[in-house]
């Protein structure tokens, strides 16, 4: 049975006062390599049902979620019947809502850009069928990697000549999402997601250097381009330096600025922020939205429709948490603006916290993107490459990405963690070796008030928060004082 009908039959069975269901297809394929050769490839294939019951009583709602996998045509009634009897036995949803229908996907709601402006509109997909509901499940398969493969091997080819070894793997999945309601929507998003994580070391496997790219089809990935800044890092690497720790002017690479600040983001929930809980609520009650959080005018925002970032442009919620809502379930997304010229603007809301708050429904989108202030005419220096930043430092530390990151305290938002896979030192713009790595101890938002240039924004892909996040676009920055606090034998 197709997911679509799944989720008719589903609906059709229930017989609590609402229901959504939601049916996930997943595919995936993937490569594997070392020491320059190919080792593993494989496929895989996997489906979800989700079924939310909802009993009302007056203004209240009690809900029960049931999740399953793999779910055969004989055991969907028993997913319906299971969620009805959660329902019915829990306790009433303090983010109770009236599930919404084809004609109210977007609310009215204040934009964050436009203080007490209030802004409406009406989703062009707004019906009781989305686009391409009825069109057949697409997926994967392994000869998304041609092309890539081919380039691979004459990495391999290159890579073992010179002295290196390259490992690492690849990955590509399509996510095809379909959403059903008792009110009548019917909505679908087919989500791919490709990465590459490329890991290069010495022959005598004392140095090593990372880097890695994220994808929605493996035709913008240049594998020579990685293998050549992965042999770079590794010669930086020839003369070894040892430093104790400290507080360091640093760049950090567009990839270990993106794990910071996705950290930075999923910390963002109104909800935690007005129950006084992390560091965005205001002291004496509320939220901080308004205040100073960057010491340049940077833009860190979401669009659905960001291009090569695309994501899903409705909220799917399997459950809810403290950062989204399952009665928002088919709420249209769009573009968001988190923090603006540097003050924080928004927080991730679902209708339940905008009502306690007072403040714009901005749910969470799947992607993350940090500008810095316009060129302008002429420029103004915020354009700068990665390269660039390196020649215009007089000295300080250069990463390459991060690892473990453990958030310490939520009131400031201090995290800990390690560098990996290549720290260097630059001295009059030029790298002049690798040093030790260390243990930082250092809050994004804190580091935010530090910025002292950041450059052009690339496409990256976070090397902590990889598997999770995945769209992405940062540029390079250069931050004042960033606290290593103590030397890391890590390798």
């Amino acid at each position: 049975m197709s997911p679509q009908d799944t989720i008719e039959r589903a609906l059709a069975m229930a017989e609590c006062d609402d229901c959504v269901v939601i049916a996930d297809e997943t595919s995936s394929a993937n490569l594997r390599w070392a020491g320059n050769t190919l080792t593993t490839n494989g496929v895989s294939r996997s489906r979800q049902l989700t079924v939310i019951a909802i009993s009302r009583s007056g203004e209240e709602a009690s809900v029960g979620v049931v999740s399953r996998a793999g779910v055969h045509d004989d055991q969907i009634e028993e997913v319906v019947r299971a969620a009805e009897k959660a329902a019915s036995e829990g306790s009433p949803a303090e983010d109770a809502r009236p599930l919404l229908g084809p004609g109210d996907r977007e609310v009215f709601r204040m934009d964050a850009s436009a203080g007490n402006d209030a802004m409406a509109g009406r989703s062009s997909a707004a019906g009781n069928r989305g686009p391409g509901w009825d069109d057949p499940v697409t997926g994967t398969e392994i000869g998304i990697f041609r092309e890539f493969a081919g380039a691979l091997g004459q990495a391999f080819d290159a890579a073992g000549p010179a002295g290196r070894k390259l490992y690492g793997f690849a990955e590509h999945s399509v996510v095809n999402t379909f959403t059903g309601t008792s009110t009548g929507l019917r909505l679908r998003h087919d989500q791919p997601t490709g990465k590459v994580d490329l890991n290069a070391k010495s022959a005598d496997m004392a140095r090593s250097a990372w880097a890695g790219q994220g994808t929605r089809d493996f035709s913008d990935i240049d594998v020579g381009a990685l293998d050549a800044d992965l042999a770079r890092r590794l010669d930086w690497a020839a003369r070894r330096v040892e430093l104790p720790a400290g507080r360091y002017e640093t760049i950090l690479p567009p990839a270990a600025l993106a794990d910071l600040l996705i950290y930075l983001y999923w910390s963002s929930g109104a909800k935690d922020a007005l129950d006084g809980r992390t560091v965005f609520s205001k002291p004496g009650g509320g939220t901080r939205v308004g205040d100073r959080l960057a010491s340049l005018p940077v833009t860190l925002r979401s669009d659905p429709a960001a291009p090569g970032l695309e994501c899903q442009p409705f909220v799917v919620a399997h459950a809810s948490s403290r950062q989204s809502s399952l009665f928002d379930n088919g709420l249209a997304l769009r573009p968001t603006t988190w923090i603006r010229d540097g003050d924080l603007a928004a927080l991730t809301q679902t209708r339940y916290t905008a009502d306690l708050a007072g403040l714009p429904i901005t749910p969470a989108i799947g992607n993350l993107v940090l500008d810095g202030p316009s060129a302008g005419p002429g420029g103004s220096g915020y354009g700068a490459s990665l390269d660039d930043m390196i020649a215009s430092t007089g000295r300080g530390l250069l990463l390459t990405c991060l690892w473990y990151i453990r958030e310490v305290d939520p009131q400031t938002l201090l995290l800990t963690g390690l560098t990996r896979d290549g720290v260097y030192l630059v001295e009059n713009g030029e790298v002049v070796g690798a040093v030790n790595n260390f243990r930082f101890n250092e809050s994004p938002v804190a580091m935010l008030g530090r910025l002292a240039e950041v450059g052009a924004t690339v496409p990256t892909l976070p090397r902590e928060w990889g598997d999770y996040f995945t769209r992405t676009a940062m540029p390079p920055a250069r931050v004042e004082g960033f606290n290593m606090s103590s030397v890391s034998q890590a390798s």
